[in-house]
């Protein structure tokens, strides 16, 4: 578990520039079930011709194109490429002068918004969100910095300050409270594992943790042996969980000092830490180290909605971009279940979405169209009329399609989406298409890793082109090196992606072999993906470097590649793809999807029974597998690269069964390990 938990080193200045299995999440937001079977089909098409003839006045307003849709990018001298948005051969390092730090944003946003709503919460069903405004909040993590000056935590860079909570506000107030004199944050999550939490904290060295429920704080406690540094544990507990003496008493036992929210608050009142003034940081300063296996200009009055993991940079990221418009973050009350009716009341304008949410809500809304002819009919030509549109730079959600089609989708999203902004992982052209059409919302599209603070590309506003992750962000430039045992070559445009810029991270903390390996002398940081640029000067990610292995007749196979290939045919959600270099061919565990899988397997063999019933049925493997080599040949995928055999699954891979790690990537080892009998019977088989 451990050796999943990677401590990145970062340094977080505003540099970004202009440009999860969801539980129930289809109950409450993708459902599409009323499309329009109360609507005549003569009325049906009617309304569409009307439709047409309005969609193509020229009067529509296009999105403003910041660079030239067709040459993104600019070429330096050393053959590596940067956003033609820069003005100069020079990277970005901040967009606002008096925001070059996360504590600078914030302090921005209270200025530009006039003190507007920061941090929105709820917690309980039909109750409206309520909210913190940008001074209270910034008093508030005043009190908590000066709380652990009370604590006798020291200023400055040596001191590490941790925290183990679900996303909510006094996340963030934490956060404040610890650049307010200049400390670290750093992030411990449940998904990591408690062998991964113990070694955060002792190789962080890290005194106090904030614990937002009783048991982490018990799971913490109980290793205390093995965490020495650890002297204090402030628990943000919610209304209904209360601290009982027992864990007191622990606390006690364990030398540890165990605190409420509200008396660590009232620790910084105390005469002498309550006039201490700040000790900010600066734009080189260190800000956090996050453990792992955008666009700016944010309208004032924008409210973004906050469920992906805080701990992740992706959305520290999006947030501290929000803060320093003088946004609004809205806050999920920690169950994923319920987080379609947080979504329908906060109504967001401002989405961090990962690939597999979108998923969920097209093969949702494409399962309820094809309960008929005629509803599949209607949603493939309103797609297909409100792509022409999206190919034109036209984004709206007010035509009448909008109003009949796509509303459900909209409404799921709680009406009032205007920017989506995807990454973590690949999504499909299909997918990323029709959530252009049917949200009438910008949506783009992302690629980074946390060692360059999430964010290398992203796609410029309304750019319609989907399957590439669009151009160098303007704080940071991109070159592919050659990598010739996949027969990748710079000279073609095509190789292993390298970024260099203010984005890119410090190295792995207290790690300098592993540094080594990722970031060369001149401060380049090696990826291991492939990237292709393309015509417009865009990046496509189209392999990786990493895990690729050598079949038996000596072919080079990268399995990521062919995993996600897979993952468009319509039967497959999950995919594991597995070889060995004394064999000749390679096997799959493929996991359908349970939304879509029944119905698709029904109408294409009759056959019906219990995911797990038709995941055992032969000729449901054998229609899958089919499809499988369809989809694989019509990429490109060589004879070798294509799977001879394959398992069928119903348990889907996930955090907690530790198949993904928290970031919703394949846990390779854990993969094959889980799976052996599954991998060894196939082989006998083929054998």
């Amino acid at each position: 578990m451990v050796k999943d938990a990677t401590p990145v080193w970062i340094s977080l200045p505003i540099n970004l520039g202009r440009l999860a299995d969801i539980g129930e999440w289809d109950q409450n937001t993708g459902g599409s079930s009323s499309l329009l079977y109360s609507v005549g089909a003569a009325a049906t098409i009617g309304a569409m011709g009307l439709w047409w003839m309005w969609s193509s006045r020229p009067s529509l307003k296009k999105i403003t194109q910041l660079v030239d849709p067709d040459q993104q990018t600019r070429e330096l001298p050393d053959g590596s490429r940067v956003c033609k948005y820069l003005k100069s051969d020079a990277l970005m390092r901040f967009i606002h002068s008096d925001a070059k730090t996360v504590y600078e944003a914030v302090r921005r946003g209270a200025r530009v918004s006039n003190n507007g709503p920061m941090l929105g919460f709820r917690n309980n069903h039909g109750e409206q969100y309520e909210w913190l405004r940008y001074t209270d909040a910034l008093e508030r993590s005043g009190r908590f910095a000066r709380a652990m000056r009370a604590l006798g935590l020291p200023v400055g860079q040596q001191c590490f300050v941790g925290i183990f909570a679900k996303n909510r506000p006094e996340w963030v107030l934490v956060e404040q409270a610890v650049y307010a004199f200049n400390n670290v944050l750093v992030p411990l999550y449940e998904t990591l594992g408690p062998d991964a939490s113990v070694h955060i904290v002792n190789q962080a060295n890290i005194e106090l943790v904030f614990c937002d429920a009783i048991a982490k704080t018990k799971g913490l406690l109980e290793r205390k042996s093995a965490c020495p540094s650890l002297k204090f544990i402030v628990l943000i507990t919610s209304a209904n969980e209360e601290l009982d003496d027992s864990v007191r008493e622990d606390a006690a036992r364990e030398g540890v000092q165990l605190l409420s929210l509200d008396d660590f608050e009232r620790m910084g009142l105390r005469d002498e830490v309550a006039s201490m003034p700040d000790v900010p940081p600066s734009s080189d300063d260190l800000a956090t180290i996050c453990y792992t296996s955008g666009t700016t200009g944010v309208p004032k009055g924008d409210v973004m909605f906050s469920f992906l993991p805080l701990a992740h940079m992706f959305e520290r990221v999006m947030q501290t971009a929000v803060y320093c418009e003088g946004g609004s973050v809205g806050f999920f009350r920690g169950d994923l279940r319920l987080l379609g009716d947080d979504i329908k009341t906060l109504r967001p304008t401002i989405m961090p979405v990962v690939p597999r949410v979108l998923n969920r809500i097209y093969d949702k809304m494409m399962a309820e169209a094809n309960k008929s002819i005629l509803s599949r009919l209607v949603v493939d030509a309103a797609v297909g009329l409100k792509t022409r549109e999206v190919n034109n730079w036209i984004v709206r959600n007010n035509s009448l399609l909008d109003q009949i089609v796509f509303k459900k989708v909209r409404e799921g999203l709680g009406g009032r989406v205007k920017l989506m902004i995807t990454g973590s992982a690949p999504l499909s052209e299909t997918v990323l298409t029709f959530m252009r059409c049917a949200t009438g919302a910008i949506v783009c599209e992302g690629y980074g890793q946390t060692e360059c603070v999430a964010a290398a590309t992203i796609t410029i506003e309304g750019d319609p082109i989907p399957g590439h992750v669009g151009a160098p962000a303007p704080c940071c430039a991109i070159k592919l090196l050659d990598v010739p045992e996949l027969n990748y070559f710079a000279r073609d445009g095509a190789g292993e992606v390298c970024v260099k810029g203010t984005n890119v991270f410090r190295g792995y903390y207290k790690m300098p072999e592993q540094t080594a390996e990722t970031l060369d002398a001149d401060g380049w940081l090696h990826t291991g993906d492939i990237g292709r640029w393309t015509q417009q000067g865009t990046l496509k990610i189209v392999d990786r470097k990493k895990h690729i292995f050598k079949l038996a007749q000596g072919e080079y196979v990268a399995p990521e590649k062919i995993e996600l290939i897979y993952m468009r045919s319509k039967y497959v959600a999950q995919c594991f793809v597995h070889g060995e270099s004394l064999k000749t061919c390679l096997v799959a565990v493929i996991v359908p999807d349970p939304d879509v899988f029944p119905g698709a397997v029904k109408k294409a063999l009759g056959i019906e029974g219990t995911m797990e019933e038709l995941c055992q049925h032969e000729l449901v493997k054998k229609l899958v597998l089919e499809d499988m080599h369809e989809v694989g040949k019509k990429a490109g995928l060589f004879t070798f690269e294509q799977a001879k055999d394959i398992c069928l699954c119903a348990e889907q891979f996930s955090v907690e069964n530790d198949l993904l790690t928290p970031t919703l990537k394949s846990k390779r080892p854990q993969l094959k390990a889980h799976f052996e009998r599954e991998l060894c019977t196939m082989y006998d088989k083929l054998e």
